[in-house]
């Protein structure tokens, strides 16, 4: 079915952040005598919520204060401040579903404090404004299918006229769920996780503009 909207994650997905937060929050953990590398945090934590993220590492027998997610996120925020890099073609993908008469909205689980860092230099904050969704701020949060409901419905969309694309399995969750159309995005990390969930996977913007070039003339 040919797309109207393409709903896109933040981290891993328009913004090369997800190895530099990774080691941020490593770096964190080892002064609490927890070990992990960056690249098995990566693939045993993220995804989710970061509230969520804080459960499964106490599981895992992390010991963290109560207020330990203010604290991280406080040190996010600073590291956002300092500018992550815009995946390669990511704006000129934007641009390019713009012309073709697609629309485009962000739906990311954290907060918009976050995706101002993320966002903000590359101009693509202020270019969507309103388009652009924090879990923070509507209450639902990926793998709902909430956020992603609520940027079809801002757009004016059928769910089964979206697509959306992610880095993690709990956007695949919240796009099964809300009817959508999905691309698991994969440059960045996480393929083995995406490709057990079975879904077609892309690892560069180039690749996702074909494969919604697919869509849009099939």
């Amino acid at each position: 079915m040919r797309p109207e909207l393409v709903i896109f994650d933040c981290d891993g997905v328009l913004v090369d952040s997800e190895g530099p937060l990774s080691e941020l929050v490593v770096a964190d953990l080892a002064t609490r005598g927890f070990e992990v590398s960056a690249a098995d945090f990566h693939d045993r934590f993220t995804g989710g919520t970061m509230k969520d993220v804080d459960r499964r590492l106490r599981e895992a027998g992390a010991d963290l204060p109560e207020d330990w997610v203010a604290f991280i996120y406080q040190r996010i925020f600073a590291r956002m401040a300092e500018g992550v890099e815009m995946t390669a073609g990511a704006v000129a993908l934007i641009d390019w579903l713009e012309a073709r008469g697609v629309a485009v909205a962000v739906a990311s689980n954290g907060p918009m404090e976050k995706m101002r860092g993320s966002l903000g230099p590359s101009g693509l904050l202020e270019r969507l404004g309103a388009r652009v969704f924090s879990a923070h701020d509507h209450g639902t949060a990926k793998p709902e299918p909430g956020l992603l409901l609520i940027a079809a419905e801002a757009a004016g969309v059928a769910p089964e006229r979206a697509v959306m694309v992610d880095d993690s399995p709990v956007g695949h969750w919240a796009a099964r769920d809300a009817g959508m159309q999905f691309f698991g995005y994969v440059e960045h990390g996480n393929a083995a996780k995406m490709e057990a969930e079975g879904v077609a996977t892309v690892h560069s913007m180039a690749e996702l503009q074909a494969g919604l070039e697919a869509l849009l003339d099939g």
